[in-house]
């Protein structure tokens, strides 16, 4: 069956793995070991050939104390102490050693280093006694046989020459780094050989291994896989053959089974779906308009009640912000009073209007309103939104300016509806005084924007509107992000109902703003005719 012998495969994979794994381990334990000893055989020769150098040293210092010439003493003892710690460094690396490798062939180089290691200590109590005797040459003594007797105590002991046996020492453990060195190099060629057989050996029998599985699981695969793309196209009455191997046999007489089942479920479901359509689309019919009705008239109640609630709320705020101005403060003159009624009055009477409007947008949108227009001056319905912008601005702590105070003056005349015309205005000026900072400005503006058109403009320095969100702030219940911060209250009514408002009148509105700099309104009219302006002047500056 295919899943032993894939088994047996994956096993045979495995232990070849194991087999090289534990080939490489031994060959880099060899290497390691020939490498440590020749780091000690480097150790050891480094160690004589300081031991050397230290005794010629001492030497030197021994022929100035005979001299005379001012051998210091601190630097004596500090030599045959050097001397003492090199003997005893030797002797630590040579039991070291001995330990690391106690193979035959090392045994007799191991005594001749322990042999000289052993005439080195003795010699060195024979030396540290010759020179604590040691002094400054008598006058008159033979200073040639004071060398040569310095020269005995240092070269010769137990009549053998000392140096003969550094220099042989230096020499068998220079060798002894040479051979270690060439026994790495041979153990880490070794392992490179291994690794590459082992490594060839595991490529060709994964590849062989590969070859076969591949071709005994091409033909079984590419009958599944027809299976399968044949029950994801619908094609039910596809079977697929149930021989070869016993897992694949298994595995489609499995999906022959499901696909029989498929077909007799679609079979059962393809009656009930055609006689459970018929009724959907039926009901679906009936649903779908009695939907559409309700949409719409929710439609129309939300809008209604959004726009009852923005148009209100202007002239409302205008008549109680009279009535608290009236009110507030000293006594005033009865004309100050019938003034203040009066605006009241008339406050009271566009609110009427404003409720009459929102009736009529109840049952069409803002764009069918009827306007009844007719020639005017601008300025009539212009100082009446100035006269109600006022206590909204003294509420808000807004100053309501000009910037020159030599008035345009009118007649501006224009073809328009003046109760619209000055909810238009009032929109224009509620917006700047109620995105206004405490203690900010207002500028209005009035001049020729080009023949036959009169240019209307309130800037003020509020909060401003961000550059991604100005295309959308005529929308219907739009309010941007620094708008909702400021002021909670509003809806989003004012400009589309503005805007609208314009466009009945012929003219535009368009908006230039800055993010926490400002807004500037332009409000584009026809005049009735082609009256010669004078541009740059500005209306009267009103608080």
């Amino acid at each position: 069956m295919l899943s032993r012998r894939l088994s047996l495969a994956l096993i045979a994979l495995a232990t070849t793995v194991v087999l090289q794994g534990l080939g490489a381990v031994w060959v880099l334990n060899q290497a390691h070991r020939q490498v440590e000893r020749g780091r000690m055989a480097s150790d050891i020769q480094l160690g004589f050939v300081d031991l050397s150098a230290t005794k010629k040293e001492l030497r030197s210092w021994v022929a100035q104390l005979q001299q005379g010439a001012g051998a210091d003493p601190a630097v004596g003892d500090a030599l045959q102490s050097a001397l003492g710690q090199r003997l005893g460094q030797l002797q630590q690396l040579a039991d070291a050693a001995q330990a690391l490798d106690d193979s035959p062939d090392s045994r007799a180089e191991q005594l001749r280093r322990l042999d000289a290691l052993a005439v080195l200590q003795r010699h060195l109590g024979a030396l540290k006694r010759a020179i604590a005797d040691t002094g400054p040459l008598t006058p008159g003594a033979d200073a040639r046989q004071a060398w040569l007797a310095l020269s005995a105590v240092f070269d010769q002991a137990q009549g053998r020459d000392l140096r003969v046996l550094l220099g042989d020492a230096i020499a068998r453990e220079a060798a002894a780094v040479a051979r270690e060195r060439a026994a790495a190099d041979r153990s880490m060629a070794l392992t490179r050989g291994l690794w590459l057989t082992m490594a060839a050996t595991l490529a060709i029998a994964a590849l062989l291994a590969a070859l076969h599985f591949a071709r005994a699981l091409r033909k079984p695969l590419q009958q599944l896989s027809d299976g399968a793309r044949a029950l994801e196209e619908g094609r039910l009455d596809y079977r697929v053959p149930a021989q070869g191997d016993a897992e694949f046999a298994a595995v489609a007489r499995s999906m022959n089974t499901m696909a029989a089942a498929l077909a007799e479920h679609q079979a059962r479901e393809a009656g009930a779906r055609q006689q459970l359509e018929a009724q959907v689309v039926a009901r679906t019919a009936e649903l779908q308009g009695a939907l559409e009705a309700l949409r719409q008239a929710d439609a129309r109640r939300r809008q209604l009640f959004a726009d009852i609630s923005h148009e209100l709320r202007t002239p409302t705020t205008a008549i109680r912000g009279e009535a608290e101005i009236t009110l507030r403060g000293r006594d005033r003159a009865a004309d100050e009073y019938r003034a203040a009624l009066r605006r009241i009055v008339e406050g009271s009477q566009r609110l009427a209007g404003v409720i009459d409007d929102l009736l009529a947008m109840a049952r069409s949108d803002i764009d069918a309103l009827a306007l009844a227009r007719r020639p005017l001056d601008l300025a009539e319905p212009l100082a009446d939104a100035l006269a109600q912008a006022a206590p909204l601005a003294a509420e808000r702590g807004v100053q309501l300016l000009c910037a020159d105070t030599q008035p345009l003056a009118p007649p501006w005349p224009v073809l328009a509806d003046p109760q619209r015309l000055r909810q238009l205005l009032m929109v224009l000026l509620d917006n700047a005084i109620g995105y206004s900072h405490r203690g900010g400005r207002v500028h209005l503006r009035v001049q020729a924007a080009e023949p036959g058109v009169l240019l209307l403009e309130v800037a003020d320095e509020g909060i401003g509107i961000g550059a991604d969100e100005l295309p959308q702030v005529f929308e219907r219940h739009y309010r941007g992000s620094a708008a909702r911060v400021h002021r909670a209250d509003g809806i989003g009514l004012g400009l589309a109902i503005a805007r609208a408002l314009a466009q009945a009148h012929g003219g535009t509105l368009t908006l230039a703003s800055e993010l926490g700099r400002g807004t500037r309104a332009q409000l584009r009219l026809p005049l009735t005719d082609a009256v010669p302006l004078r541009p740059g002047h500005e209306c009267v500056e009103s608080a």
